[in-house]
């Protein structure tokens, strides 16, 4: 006797997680700015120094919220406020742009799972179709 069916993982769950982990690396980055902040341009002043803690304390609650609804949309909006705090810190201006680079690229990944969830080509829900147990032959390979 077996017991009830396993549901199917939610594959946006791991996507979400992706958003999450991009977000921590990115407050990592944002807080190794305070390193070189004192080097560059007028130093270290106590506006920089700000915009730079407070960004990365947003970009760790935001990694806390992608489960939510609005949690990309808030995600995307850092990043249009890290090349807008280049006015304070020059470095997150170009921090910014890398990073809003690496946004769009989640975000065609975000695309293209989409697209394999609506046409049901995800290892998932192959598996399910093919009785739920048995591998299916396409994931072997």
């Amino acid at each position: 006797m077996t017991g009830p069916a396993a549901p199917n993982p939610d594959p946006m769950k791991g996507v979400r997680g992706v958003f999450a982990a991009t977000l921590v690396l990115e407050s990592i980055v944002v807080l190794l700015a305070m390193l070189v902040l004192a080097k560059f341009g007028a130093g270290a002043t106590p506006a920089g120094v700000a915009a730079v803690l407070g960004l990365a304390a947003a970009l760790i609650v935001t990694a806390g919220l992608q489960r939510r609804r609005w949690g990309l949309g808030l995600a995307l909006a850092l990043q249009a406020v890290m090349i807008a705090l280049a006015v304070f810190v020059p470095a997150l201006g170009v921090m910014g742009v890398v990073f809003a680079l690496v946004w769009g690229g989640l975000l065609l990944m975000r695309r293209d799972v989409a697209r394999k969830m609506q046409r049901g080509e995800l290892p998932a829900q192959r598996r399910a179709a093919n009785g739920g147990d048995q591998p299916d032959p396409a994931d072997t390979m």
